[in-house]
């Protein structure tokens, strides 16, 4: 590596925020290096090394660190929210919880100096005292995955005081994007108006069309995790838009994008709705804003609509390449 060689280690890369990361930090001129545990998601960036890490396996991380010597770690391997985030509370814990240790106790044994971001959640908010959330609002997660990131933050807090690393947390509010899976409600939508549209599928079934969240563009989401690591100081930040808008709201931009009414297609199912869910979670960016200068760039509108157009694409090349 010479010395003006900067190089990103992101893991997760081939998921959703991943992916963007290593586009965004490629284009900036940096060397990416990813880790991934399968095979699968939206592709990077073309020219990168991928290896594979297993997120229980600190000996294998260690000489991924060491091999590489990266400037910077993005850690975006996780369980994710939406459906799984109960189904396997063990598992979700040492994944969401211990790897991150696990990556900071790697910094500290192969290099101090490297910077290290955490792509942390609303979730642990769980059940808010404030509104908006900032910084300085309590946490109260209220599931097995909020849990699990809150022990994550609370260490990335330690290792940040005590072994004076420059590592932060970055308190990411819902993000979406057309990369995001089909697990997800915004995907679910997107996918179905689209589907609907094309003749494919008569309806689609959902739970609470009352939920609310606040949803970004996970392309801003890591754009705002590269400026905390371009920072004088590591510092947490909250990552949001500072709006919500409901399950509904985003059936109808979704719906109408197409010349359709989502009232024609959208059913509920009550054992669709989420467990315990979070009151109101609408975050305040405001710190982002004054001390990075970072500001969204989709507004809630254009996102679903680009969700939309992206698959209708998908769905019009399969059904080329099947002969449908």
């Amino acid at each position: 590596m010479t010395a003006r060689e900067k190089v990103a280690l992101i893991t997760g890369v081939y998921g959703q925020d991943g992916s963007y990361a290593a586009e965004l930090l490629a284009a900036c001129g940096y060397k990416v290096v990813g880790t991934t545990h399968s095979r699968g998601g939206h592709p990077a960036a073309n020219a990168m090394a991928v290896e594979s890490w297993n997120l229980r396996d600190e000996q294998r991380l260690g000489e991924i660190v060491e091999r590489h010597r990266p400037s910077e770690i993005f850690n975006f391997a996780a369980y994710s929210t939406g459906t799984g985030m109960y189904d396997d509370p063990v598992g979700i814990c040492e994944v969401n919880g211990l790897a991150v240790l696990k990556i900071l106790e790697a910094i500290r044994a192969v290099d101090p100096s490297i910077r290290f971001c955490q792509a942390s959640s609303s979730e642990m908010f769980g059940e808010p005292v404030a509104k908006p959330q900032s910084e300085l609002t309590p946490f109260n997660p209220r599931s097995p995955y909020g849990a699990a990131k809150l022990y994550a933050h609370n260490m990335i807090g330690i290792y940040r005081t005590r072994f004076d690393l420059f590592a932060c947390s970055a308190i990411l509010f819902n993000h979406e994007s057309p990369r995001r899976t089909q697990n997800f409600v915004t995907r679910k939508v997107s996918r179905a108006a689209a589907a609907i549209s094309l003749g494919l599928e008569q309806a689609v079934t959902l739970g609470n069309l009352d939920a609310r969240r606040d949803w970004g563009f996970a392309g801003d989401a890591v754009r705002a995790m590269q400026l905390m690591l371009a920072a004088d100081e590591p510092e947490d930040y909250v990552v949001a838009t500072g709006r919500t808008q409901s399950v509904r709201d985003l059936c109808e931009v979704a719906f109408s994008h197409v010349g359709l009414d989502y009232r024609d297609h959208v059913r509920v199912n009550a054992s669709d709705f989420r467990p315990a869910e979070p009151r109101q979670l609408v975050g305040d960016p405001s710190k982002a804003k004054r001390k990075l200068g970072w500001e969204p760039t989709i507004g809630f509108e254009a996102l679903v609509q680009m969700m939309v157009d992206a698959d209708l694409d998908r769905l019009r090349a399969a059904n080329t390449t099947t002969g449908a």
